[in-house]
């Protein structure tokens, strides 16, 4: 099954972001589980999440993608920075166990020259202590593109954290197209070794997710530069390379690309077209 879908905003609540997923022609999406750039959070509306249980059930919506605040850090040098870290993703997971749909995604931190390896061990420490055996939705680390001090900039640093996690079955990756392109991962010429160098780092079973964004930078450009599909440095052949390789198979690939809604509904549609699977 091919799942495609973008970010919506979850202002108005999960049956709103269904329908609209399903008006854009998406049959997944991502949303943030809080302001991107704070820490409030709205009253949680069971009735609203299971109306949307029923919705996506009907209209073939897949797993989703929550996203955690950008305000998230980790492995701050401050340690009032990690314990808020600690405080929303406990919170977030405590929400999105009545969504169990829900997958949770959240970018590793940055270390603030403390050191990549204090970063992973901080990020693993924390998760260490918000996963219990009875977390029932899966927390995915994100690939990042090793801007300043972000930890998460190549494969090894993620599977440094992954391998310090307790309960590593709680745990998997989403990758960023963006991300690893500007992180110096050739998926252009040459998607194959960057996919084995992956699976022999961390596993191909360990990914679950996937943001499908162009780069407005080179390849190792550590910019982090989201651009709309076939209008930056990566291409719409790459692109349409990824989608349909066994890899991703039933995997949600969720746009992040710098576009509105308009935008979005014509590069699912493009997506659509360019999928060769079943």
């Amino acid at each position: 099954m091919f799942y495609v879908g973008c970010h919506l905003s979850s202002a108005k609540g999960y049956l709103a972001m269904g329908k609209e997923a399903v008006k854009l022609g998406a049959n997944t999406f991502q949303f943030f589980t809080r302001n991107p750039r704070g820490g409030s959070v709205k009253p949680l509306d069971l009735e609203d999440i299971e109306a949307y249980r029923d919705f996506a059930k009907e209209n073939g919506i897949g797993k989703i993608l929550a996203h955690a605040p950008y305000t998230m850090n980790a492995c701050a040098a401050d340690e009032n920075l990690i314990h808020f870290a600690e405080k929303v993703m406990t919170e977030d997971l405590e929400r999105l166990s009545f969504l169990p749909e829900a997958m949770y995604n959240f970018h590793p931190g940055s270390h603030v020259k403390q050191g990549a390896e204090m970063g992973m061990q901080k990020i693993a420490d924390m998760l260490n202590r918000v996963l219990s055996p009875d977390t029932n939705t899966l927390v995915l680390l994100e690939t990042m593109a090793g801007k300043g001090t972000e930890v998460g900039r190549n494969f090894a640093e993620l599977q440094g954290i992954l391998e310090k996690v307790e309960l590593r079955e709680k745990m998997g990756i989403c990758l960023d197209t963006c991300h690893i392109f500007d992180g110096g991962y050739d998926i252009v010429h040459d998607l194959e070794g960057v996919l084995s160098e992956f699976d022999h780092i961390i596993g191909l079973e360990h990914l679950h997710a996937v943001h499908l964004n162009d780069s407005k930078n080179p390849l190792g450009s550590h910019k982090d530069r989201h651009a709309c599909l076939d209008e930056g440095e990566i291409g719409i052949n790459a692109l349409s390379a990824i989608i349909n390789h066994p890899a991703f198979a039933d995997i949600p690939f969720l746009l992040e690309t710098p576009n509105d809604a308009k935008g979005y509904q014509k590069e699912i549609a493009w997506l659509k077209s360019l999928y060769q699977g079943k």
